[in-house]
């Protein structure tokens, strides 16, 4: 994929098929340590020890509309190409998580991508599903949690378009402010 919020875009989706309600979201990106480190979970139905063994198997899937499953073996080709880690867990009845890590200055490390462009496809395809997001820039941090937004919006909903507009100004502006001073 070109940008990694390509590949956040994909496990997060794949937590909303697996029946998240809640998908959290931590993007780390330590460039004065030269990583970036990228960790989705998922409160969704998890994966048997059988379908842990094959997640990251391209050629095995858990949805029955397709035949293969290539983006976990995507994401983890990418990290280990640039130095990373890639690992999956998951539980039964609890949810799943993926983490990686990329050496931030590999060459071969595609850009991170829009993240607010990410999460407003998330909220606007996945309206009733909640996303905290919390990304750090070299310790600096910006947090974003819909169940707070929620409380305050009464029962408007998140893909509303003059809603959605204005949490993805809100999500580039938090972002543009941590890393902004540097």
């Amino acid at each position: 994929m070109k940008e990694i919020s390509l590949h956040i875009l994909d496990v997060a989706e794949n937590g909303i098929t697996a029946g998240a309600d809640l998908i959290t979201l931590v993007v780390d990106e330590a460039v004065n340590r030269n990583v970036l480190s990228i960790t989705i979970s998922d409160n969704g139905s998890g994966l048997s020890q059988e379908q842990q063994a094959k997640v990251v198997d391209p050629f095995y899937t858990t949805r029955t509309t397709r035949r293969v499953g290539m983006g976990l073996s995507l994401l983890q080709a990418a990290a280990e190409r640039c130095d990373g880690r890639f690992s999956f867990t998951s539980e039964e009845g609890k949810g799943s998580c993926v983490f990686c890590s990329f050496l931030y200055n590999h060459i071969d490390r595609a850009p991170l991508g829009n993240m607010a462009s990410t999460l407003s496809v998330l909220m606007a395809g996945y309206p009733e599903v909640d996303f905290l997001y919390c990304h750090l820039y070299n310790g600096r941090e910006f947090q974003f949690d819909t169940r707070e937004i929620r409380q305050q919006l009464e029962g408007i909903a998140l893909n509303e378009p003059a809603v959605l507009s204005h949490l993805k100004a809100g999500i580039e502006e938090g972002l543009e402010e941590i890393k902004g001073s540097e």
